[in-house]
Order: structure tokens, then C-alpha cells, then sequence
């Protein structure tokens, strides 16, 4: 494929991840020709039919999108059988893709995956690099196969935030560590997408080798539940920042009264050694000052 020549790709990805990393791509001059993404849940208290969030930014810019129950439906891979695709792009698409799919275009599919490669394999890598306060994690470009992340490298960029001083996590367009999860994903998929973008011309002419991952060196990451949110006041200060930290959304980070009620913690920070809650969510009620929660409650 010539330089000038935009690469014909398709794009399987399903949550906000997916289109950041699309955003990026687009700076960068990349659209797909067809998204392929999980289809639409209820969502919202109506719990309406919604898309997901890579179909809504597909159909904001005319983009055919694809919508299978199931990677293993003979027509669905038959229908994407019949372009010549140069790549195949997966960023958090929430499912195995299998290998009758991947084979399918000229150069394989490549995956964005928002860590430093075999470490932090699975579905929720940024907040596990958060939680085990790593502050040297990345992005890795990858060649897909069956095995969940663990095909060969393409390629890779370290991602490291200085500690934040008092407040600085607040500045706009700044922070630094620990971050807050949802922002920390962003710069990765960020990342990613630019990686992606800078190294794909070279892919597609054949002037990269993949790099075997090293299996013994492979973590792995899990999907968090509401429990692993649950903040303990009384215990470790800096991992109960962490965990604030991370669990921005999704579950977010909380703790329980002793009256059973549910009190969001949107803010904290460590000063003397201790923790300092600076900002919560009572069960029903707006965000406020963790001081004015205190006095309500006295």
C-alpha cells in the first residue's frame, strides 16, 4: 500500500475507551469504514434501548456500524469476508474475537491495549495500575490471536505521571499521581490511538516484526465488582486513596453508614499520613463538602 493511501480498517470497540481512542485516530486522519460494536442495552432508569458509545460516534459521522449478537454468526463473518480490508482495530470491544474474523484482513487485526504488555492482561488495566500505585504502565500495540492480550507486540509507549502536589489533580488538562480512573483511561486510549496511528503505515508495509510477550512475566486483571469499591475508613490511608481514586465510575468509591446508608467519596487526599475525605455524595443527595456531611449528621 502506497503512503498516500489510507488504510481500508474496520474497528471493533464498544465503550467510551473505543472512542477515545477513535478521536485519536480521527486527529490523526484515520475514520473506519464500519464499526463493529456490542448491541444496544437498556440503560438510564427508563432503561431504554441505548447504543453504545462507539455506535453513537460512528453514526455521528456516517459510518456503517454492525451490531452482532454473536462474532460466531456464519452470515456476520461472511458479510465482513467481502471487503478487502488491510486491518482489523480492536480497542475494548468486551468479547474473544475469534480467529476466523481475525484472519480475515491482509495484515491481521491489531489491538489497543492500555498497558505495558504481558503486564496487567484482562479487562480492567488502568484502574489495576492505579490500585497497585504503579506510576510506569503505558500502551501497547498488539497482533491479535484466541489468547485474550497475549499476542505478539507491535508496538509500545510508556505513560508516567509525577506525584501531585495538594490540589493539582484539579488544574485543567493537568494531573498527576494517582489519577482519577476515568481521566487515567483517557490518556491511555489517548495514547494509544496516536500509537497506533504513528505505527500503522509502517505495519502495513511490512516493516515491523512483532515481538513474542513474555508468558512468565504475564499479570492478569479482573472485572471490579461494587464490593472492591467499598472504602474502608479506618484502614491503610494511601491504599484507600487508591481506591478513591480509581473508582471514579463504575463502580465508584464509597462507604457505608452505620444505618446502612451509601455515601460517595468524590474526593480525597493524604495530608499528615492520614486520609482526608474532602468530597461526598450522600444516598439521594448532591455532592458536598465532606465537613457540611459531618455537621448534617451531628
Amino acid at each position: 500500500m502506497s503512503p498516500s493511501k489510507k488504510p481500508l480498517f474496520a474497528f471493533f470497540g464498544t465503550p467510551h475507551f473505543g472512542v477515545v481512542v477513535l478521536n485519536a485516530l480521527e486527529k490523526n486522519g484515520l475514520l473506519p469504514a464500519l464499526v463493529i460494536t456490542a448491541p444496544d442495552k437498556p440503560r438510564g432508569r427508563g432503561q431504554a434501548l441505548s447504543p453504545s458509545p462507539t455506535k453513537e460516534w460512528a453514526l455521528a459521522r456516517g459510518i456503517d456500524v454492525l451490531t452482532p449478537t454473536t462474532l460466531k454468526d456464519e452470515q456476520f463473518v461472511a458479510e465482513l469476508g467481502n471487503s478487502d480490508w488491510d486491518v482489523f482495530v480492536v480497542a475494548a470491544y468486551g468479547s474473544l474475537i475469534p480467529k476466523t474474523i481475525l484472519d480475515i484482513p491482509r495484515c491481521g487485526s491489531l489491538n489497543v491495549h492500555p498497558s505495558l504488555l504481558p503486564k496487567f492482561r484482562g479487562p480492567s488495566p488502568a484502574l489495576s495500575a492505579i490500585l497497585r500505585d504503579e506510576r510506569v504502565t503505558g500502551v501497547t500495540i498488539m497482533q491479535m490471536n484466541e489468547k485474550m492480550d497475549a499476542g505478539p507486540v507491535v508496538a509500545q509507549a510508556k505513560v508516567e505521571l509525577l506525584p501531585a502536589q495538594a490540589g493539582e489533580e484539579e488544574a485543567p488538562g493537568r494531573s498527576g499521581w494517582p489519577p482519577k480512573g476515568a481521566m487515567f483511561e483517557d490518556l491511555l486510549a489517548t495514547e494509544g490511538g496516536n500509537l497506533l496511528a504513528e505505527i500503522l503505515p509502517e505495519w502495513l508495509a511490512g516493516k515491523v516484526t512483532p515481538e513474542p510477550q513474555d508468558e512468565k512475566a504475564a499479570t492478569y486483571t479482573r472485572k471490579f465488582t461494587d464490593q472492591d469499591a467499598l472504602v474502608d475508613l479506618a484502614g491503610d490511608a494511601r491504599a484507600q486513596l487508591l481506591k478513591i481514586r480509581a473508582f471514579d465510575h463504575g463502580p465508584r468509591a464509597y462507604f457505608m453508614t452505620p444505618d446502612g446508608k451509601r455515601v460517595i467519596i468524590t474526593d480525597a487526599e493524604i495530608r499528615e499520613g492520614k486520609l482526608e475525605i474532602l468530597k461526598v455524595i450522600p444516598e439521594g443527595k448532591k455532592e458536598i463538602p465532606f465537613k457540611t456531611y459531618l455537621e448534617s449528621r451531628e
